[in-house]
């Protein structure tokens, strides 16, 4: 059922020659708009000792300072905008809960290029105008739900602005207004799918024919629990609010292999973790975006934590891919000296018939040790028999691959809270002792 993108726009027709030259004279345009309007990138490229002068080739831009979630919540609210206030259109922040919110602005233009990006991203993933979509995605501060509305708007479809919670009544209207396309992060859609099983709807009878999928990291095994479950084509889409929000990157849906990136938007990086050296094509590492045409608050080789590698281009010949997000440096769990993720977690659940995709990791502290236990749900049909044997293989699983001794405890189906959003994966109780 997989569709095919055969619309292109002018900037995935560009050759490699001409997406180079155009990346370049935008990121000379970037560097001094930056260096010129906000004073933070003045005094950190004079401290590094660069001029945006400096920039005359791309490789060049591994010369400047890398910018860090910290540095714009030091600025917060508006120290990183390019632009008088009166000229911003719109604002978005970060959730601001482990800390000051990171606050973003949006020219009329940026939010002109933010629609164009998200709709480019909806026709990537074999989204057609005229269609609708259903975007459950939270609205608000958040840039999931209005970055989504925006660009299938842009596309020529008709929206459904359902945003997140109400799991019961989302059901309903897809059930009664009949969208083809759904955005919503993939553990909400997990909600949701549970919730149509709960009211006695086979979910593969429903008028979704493609799921887009963002916001949080997933597995490849999570992309098959969707699509067997709701007969859909499960793509990812990415993005970050520092960067854009939503569209920054996207999955195509006649290949699924890994995110293409705008790169006529978007200069993509992939950075030792640790050392912050650049990295050749294919080699893993922490990615880093510098944009190349935003107005409001340009973004100078941001550090978003996020672990992939670039790839070559495949059904977008123009722009690299970036390898599905499964893990950020800072999700990561050192547990008795092991570094794991939970989307190792995830993938291991998902491959044991008896456990369904639902599931939280608690860190405690027995003693001078750290402990970790995987609290997961049954699926309905699975009994105490096989549930016992579902533990014992998640615990030998976890053992052989990741190479550490966890605690798996098996509950009854809808015993843990769902998502409505981004979910939460680990509780950490070391420091509530």
């Amino acid at each position: 059922m997989t569709a095919h993108a055969d619309v292109h726009d002018d900037g995935e027709r560009l050759s490699g020659d001409e997406l180079a030259a155009l990346q370049l004279q935008r990121l000379r345009a970037t560097l001094h708009h930056a260096y010129e309007r906000v004073p933070h990138y003045r005094q950190a490229f004079d401290k590094a000792g660069v001029h945006p002068d400096d920039c005359r080739s791309l490789a060049d831009l591994a010369l400047f300072p890398f910018t860090a979630k910290a540095d714009l919540r030091d600025q917060y609210p508006f120290g990183m905008f390019a632009v008088p206030r009166s000229e911003v259109r719109r604002i978005h922040a970060s959730s601001g809960t482990t800390g000051r919110p990171t606050v973003v602005g949006y020219t009329d233009r940026d939010l002109s290029t933010w629609a164009d990006v998200v709709a480019r991203s909806i026709r990537a993933a074999g989204g057609r105008p005229g269609q609708m979509v259903h975007v459950a995605y939270g609205y608000g501060l958040f840039t999931g739900g209005l970055g989504a509305h925006y660009g299938a708007e842009r596309l020529g479809c008709t929206v459904v602005p359902a945003s997140g919670g109400m799991t019961d009544r989302q059901v309903r209207l897809i059930q009664d207004f009949r969208p083809e396309i759904i955005m919503v992060t993939p553990s909400y859609m997990l909600t949701l799918l549970d919730e149509m099983e709960r009211q006695g709807i086979d979910p593969r009878t429903t008028s979704l024919r493609t799921g887009i999928f963002g916001a949080e990291p997933w597995t490849e095994e999570m992309r098959r629990e969707i699509e067997q479950r709701l007969d859909v084509d499960a793509v990812d889409i990415y993005g970050l609010s520092e960067v854009m929000g939503p569209g920054v990157a996207q999955e195509c849906v006649e290949t699924k292999d890994g995110l293409h990136i705008w790169e006529d938007h978007f200069y993509p990086e992939v950075v030792d973790p640790f050392t912050g050296e650049v990295l050749p094509e294919g080699a893993s590492g922490e990615l880093v975006f510098t944009s190349l045409t935003k107005e409001a608050m340009p973004i100078v080789r941001y550090r978003t934590r996020d672990l992939t590698r670039l790839l070559p281009g495949t059904a977008r010949p123009a722009f690299r891919r970036m390898e599905k997000v499964t893990g950020r440096s800072d999700d990561m769990i050192i547990l008795r000296g092991v570094n794991l993720y939970p989307t190792q977690i995830e993938e291991i659940l998902l491959r044991t018939p008896a456990l369904a995709p639902h599931f939280q990791l608690r860190l405690t502290r027995e003693g001078r040790m750290d402990a970790l236990t995987v609290r997961v749900e049954a699926r309905r049909e699975a009994d105490a028999g096989r549930r016992k044997a579902a533990a014992a293989a998640v615990v030998r699983a976890v053992k052989d691959g990741i190479g550490v001794s966890v605690a798996v405890e098996v509950v009854d189906p809808e015993t843990l809270e769902r998502s409505v959003g981004k979910i939460k994966r680990v509780t950490d109780l070391r420091e509530a002792r």
